[in-house]
């Protein structure tokens, strides 16, 4: 008897069909068996997969913690953490719900802080600082106070959801010593609708999170570019202004002193 028909196939002993190992990943290991033993952070790298073990390792604590770091340490963007917070709860990892309300946490301390920083340094200070800047004079510290005084809690709010201003803007209010409570109230709500908006975009991107990050980057580069436009034109304005007082025969420093209590509110 020919070799080969010792191998016909029989009732007992039938090939594999192929199709039963369709949808297998390579190696025939069943996707849900490298999940069991897996984390989301091993597909990333670098700041991404650190940030991801983190809030594996923390749950939402973590994600309080890295939102904290954010406020206090603008390099670290939330346009990153928050997304991948999204991203680790899709993957089972954190429940989303309890994310979102430790990023509001964590945003909320840190903005607590940078509002006592500002309470500390006081209004006086700075604007004997900045009437000693090229350009600057009081009647320009004045300004900003009154802008604030008047727009304060709208800027407060809707500055917690723009890149660059969503720390920076702690400060003034701290020097113009708004409420606590009016601070938190609206800090909390800036924050928790930011937070929302970003978790659940990573949430229901999954796999395809950094997208919200690449959007969210085109939006900071919005307001990097408007930022710098706005300084040009200022710089351009003040040195035109003085240009005119300097011809007229005017002196250009005699607006650089600070009374005592001058901007006491």
């Amino acid at each position: 008897m020919p070799i080969t028909d010792s191998f016909a196939p029989t009732a007992d002993f039938a090939p594999v069909a192929t199709d039963s190992l369709a949808g297998l990943p390579a190696g025939g290991v069943p996707a849900d068996v490298l999940a069991a033993g897996g984390s989301a952070a091993d597909n990333l790298s670098g700041f991404s997969a650190w940030t991801v073990t983190i809030m594996e390792t923390l749950g939402p604590v973590g994600v309080g913690f890295m939102v904290f770091l954010d406020n206090i340490f603008p390099p670290i963007p939330s346009e990153l953490v928050l997304p991948l917070a999204g991203f680790t709860s899709s993957q089972g990892q954190m429940n989303i719900v309890a994310a979102i309300v430790f990023a509001t946490i964590g945003s909320v301390v840190g903005a607590v802080l940078l509002w006592a920083l500002g309470k500390w340094i006081g209004i006086e200070r700075i604007a004997r600082i900045a009437v000693k800047m090229p350009l600057v004079d009081v009647d320009d510290v004045h300004k900003t106070v009154d802008w604030f005084d008047k727009h304060g809690d709208k800027a407060v709010f809707f500055g917690r959801m723009i890149p660059i201003f969503r720390s920076l803007i702690s400060i003034p209010a701290g020097m113009r010593d708004m409420r606590l409570t009016k601070f938190l109230l609206l800090t909390t709500a800036g924050s928790a609708i930011w937070n929302t908006i970003l978790i659940v975009a990573g949430f229901t991107l999954g796999e395809n999170w950094s997208v919200v990050e690449t959007y969210a980057g085109y939006f900071q580069n919005v307001v990097i570019v408007a930022v710098v436009v706005f300084v040009i034109v200022w710089i351009v304005f003040k040195i035109r202004k003085q240009r005119r007082k300097k011809a007229a025969g005017l002196d250009t420093t005699e607006d650089d002193h600070i009374e005592p209590g001058e901007f006491e509110v």
